[in-house]
């Protein structure tokens, strides 16, 4: 028998199969250096002890995009080893802040399978719940990723395509127990932007663009442990024209959420994802632009978080196309050339009163 591992193929998922993923990670204060060496966030609430406990928290919380990482990629061998790509996400919510010494875990649901019609891939939807070593859940997100078949033609039972929320309400964003921004150093943290500064579809042009090498690109991916084949083997690429490694999408979403520091330097705290795709694939060395759109608002400071807002952000990621008057989609609502993701999720900020 052999002790290695393929992975699954998408004849191999169940629905209603959950599978406990290997590998137990404590995030310590390396990965968070790391990651502000690989994409370069600012948000000070990251960044400062001090400025987390102004902000009424134990101290400063690891950026929630390293949890979403590092859950994420104890997921990759079970669920997407053989993936073709990874589609999007949804019903994202982040429960509880992760600190440094924390270790987390995951755990999966498939609830979802849909065959495509070629017979050679299909879709799986999971549900991936991350737990720390306390068993308090920190995140929960679908997503969903299409995955190659082992034997074409084999019959796949129980397909369904899963009934998702277009958005999570704003009811059902938890901010972190304690926060408080009402004596939030506006100055500190690098802009006067507060809630009442945003007005809904509003766009804000983030400016600057940062390239991703092909060396951070790797080491970015081995940080979280994902072992996709299509980040690291250009013999899984061969059958494509470029013949390119792919770029994980996760590190364009936090190149992106970095980015957005210009003009959302008060908004670095994910709560939720509403949901995301990757438009078009990256490949290290191009030049990702980033900007945002304002979908909503709400008030949180009933919900436990004082002088806490939050803004629905929509964020768009291209390559190479500064997005200064960058139209996104055309007039029939096709993504434009360049743009490589579609990010929406909620963010708290402060509020003045």
């Amino acid at each position: 028998m052999s002790k290695t591992d393929p992975g699954n193929y998408f004849e191999d998922f169940k629905l209603g199969q959950v599978i406990v993923h290997a590998t137990p990670r404590t995030i310590t204060a390396g990965d968070v250096a790391l990651y502000t060496a690989l994409y370069g966030p600012r948000f000070s609430l990251f960044s400062s002890d001090v400025f987390a406990a102004d902000c009424g928290l134990a101290g400063a919380p690891v950026d929630p995009l390293i949890a979403f990482h590092v859950v994420f990629g104890k997921t990759v061998p079970d669920i997407s080893l053989n993936a073709v790509a990874n589609l999007g996400y949804a019903e994202g919510r982040f429960l509880a802040s992760v600190y440094p010494g924390d270790t987390l875990t995951a755990r999966s649901e498939v609830i979802g399978l849909k065959e495509n019609s070629n017979g050679k891939t299909g879709v799986v939807y999971v549900r991936t719940t991350g737990a720390n070593q306390r068993g308090v859940a920190v995140l929960s997100y679908v997503r969903w990723v299409m995955v190659r078949r082992r034997n074409p033609g084999a019959v796949v039972e129980g397909q369904v395509t899963p009934q998702l929320a277009g958005a999570v309400t704003a009811q059902h964003l938890t901010p972190p127990p304690g926060l408080n921004f009402a004596k939030y150093d506006f100055a500190l943290a690098g802009a006067p932007h507060a809630y009442e500064d945003y007005a809904v579809g509003e766009k804000i042009d983030h400016v600057d663009g940062m390239v991703v090498e092909e060396a951070e690109a790797q080491m970015a991916t081995r940080l979280w442990q994902n072992t996709a084949k299509v980040h690291f083997n250009q013999f899984e690429r061969s059958k494509d024209p470029s013949g390119r490694r792919l770029v994980y999408g996760g590190v364009v979403i936090s190149t992106a959420k970095a980015l957005s520091f210009n003009g959302l330097q008060n908004a670095g705290l994910i709560l939720a994802i509403n949901g995301g795709r990757h438009v078009g694939p990256y490949f290290a060395g191009g030049t990702v632009f980033a900007w945002s759109q304002v979908l909503d608002k709400a008030d949180l400071s009933a919900s436990g978080g004082a002088s806490v807002g939050a803004l629905r952000l929509r964020l768009v990621a291209t390559v190479d196309r500064p997005c200064a008057d960058f139209p996104d989609k055309d007039e029939a609502g096709a993504y434009a050339p360049g743009v490589i993701l579609d990010f929406d999720y909620w963010a708290a900020v402060p509020k003045r009163g």
